[in-house]
């Protein structure tokens, strides 16, 4: 009931209001500063300006040649330490053969002969990995690390987090349900 009041005195002679407000004079708008007004285009002030701005400014063409600006590539300069670093450290020693490696072409990729020291490929750390896991008192964190030439800390961060196929038959809850026999 109150939105209906309220609703008809909002509304209550709302032609008449509209009209009166669109006739009322508009409001002066506030003088600009004298300052960002831009002088006229063919006045005298507007020819000073353009003059002084195509002027050259000798102390100030001085400063700008003492100025000596080299600019060097961030990328072609690490590029070029990380070659100097390769030619004097052997790639033989950074390198070692590969321990172990999947028959024929795996996953479409080239055959590798060798890997960067503290590195593994997938068939290697599936097989160190799954060794680990069959005979863990043979094949020790210590082993692995010093076989494959990784960091003893990866290593033994490598055998706790990934453990690669781990089967767990999970017997029935009846001893009516068939089974899968092994053969």
């Amino acid at each position: 009931m109150g939105a209906r009041v309220t609703r008809m005195f909002r509304n209550f002679n709302l032609e008449n209001r509209v009209h009166r407000e669109i006739s009322k004079e508009k409001p002066a708008v506030a003088p600009r500063h004298a300052g960002s007004v831009p002088p006229p285009a063919g006045s005298a002030e507007a020819a000073e300006i353009a003059d002084s701005m195509n002027q050259k400014n000798a102390p100030l063409l001085a400063l700008l040649r003492s100025v000596y600006v080299e600019s060097k590539d961030p990328a072609a300069a690490a590029a070029a330490a990380e070659a100097s670093k390769e030619a004097t450290a052997g790639t033989e020693a950074e390198r070692r053969p590969l321990r172990f490696s999947l028959p024929g072409d795996p996953y479409g990729l080239v055959e590798l002969t060798d890997v960067p020291k503290g590195k593994l490929t997938i068939a290697e750390a599936l097989k160190a990995l799954s060794s680990h896991q069959r005979q863990p008192e043979t094949w020790t964190p210590e082993k692995i690390s010093q076989d494959y030439s990784l960091d003893l800390k990866d290593t033994k961060a490598l055998l706790r987090f990934f453990i690669p196929f781990q089967v767990q038959i999970i017997p029935p809850k009846s001893t009516n349900a068939k089974q899968i026999k092994a053969s």
